[in-house]
């Protein structure tokens, strides 16, 4: 299970490596650009701290994520007030940022392939990719939801790693941390603010 927890957390951050969107452009090209630069944006010419600077600058550019932070509160965001809405959102980018950004730091040289895309809706394409396996790993199956309301800016929205969903992961650990404490939302405000620390 650590496995695959990082492995979601390693693939996530990788497509966070986005491209210029000055223009249209489709899903699987989207994708297959953010991976091929990805190695280069994680060579050794770049310090850790380099890295996770950059992982950052472009994720608050590329990735959905404020999308990603309502989906993963879920149906406790109609059950708190507005400023613990604009709370929840501050600290969610923090945490969104941090998680990813530290822990790909330490990984370099992805190979990725796209074989596929399925436009699901007018909102929504599957990207279908394949993380080619290595003495080191196995192969393994990547489908990148990408949200296409703006074809000149697509967005992440969620990864699917050999059929789990981060961001449905992610809601459930959320939702997990809420409940045990009896509905408080101060809990996971908690959590979130220790682990940006």
């Amino acid at each position: 299970m650590k496995l695959k927890k990082f492995l979601i957390f390693t693939f996530v951050v990788i497509n966070l490596i986005g491209i210029n969107h000055s223009y249209s452009v489709e899903p699987d090209v989207f994708v297959q650009s953010t991976v091929n630069r990805a190695s280069e944006a994680l060579s050794n010419k770049f310090s850790k701290e380099e890295k996770i600077e950059k992982l950052k600058e472009i994720a608050t550019e590329t990735v959905d994520i404020s999308g990603i932070g309502s989906y993963t509160l879920g149906a406790y965001r109609k059950s708190i007030s507005d400023d613990e809405i604009n709370q929840y959102k501050i600290l969610f980018k923090q945490y969104f940022l941090k998680s990813f950004s530290s822990r790909l730091a330490e990984y370099s040289n992805p190979e990725i392939e796209v074989v596929s895309k399925k436009k699901l809706n007018e909102n929504y394409t599957m990207v279908s990719s394949i993380l080619v396996g290595t003495e080191q790993r196995p192969e393994v199956k990547i489908d990148w939801r990408i949200y296409t309301k703006n074809p000149e800016n697509p967005l992440i929205r969620d990864l699917i790693i050999e059929g789990l969903s981060l961001a449905r992961t992610q809601k459930e650990e959320f939702s997990s941390i809420i409940q045990g404490s009896d509905g408080d939302i101060n809990a996971l405000f908690s959590t979130l603010k220790e682990f940006i620390k």
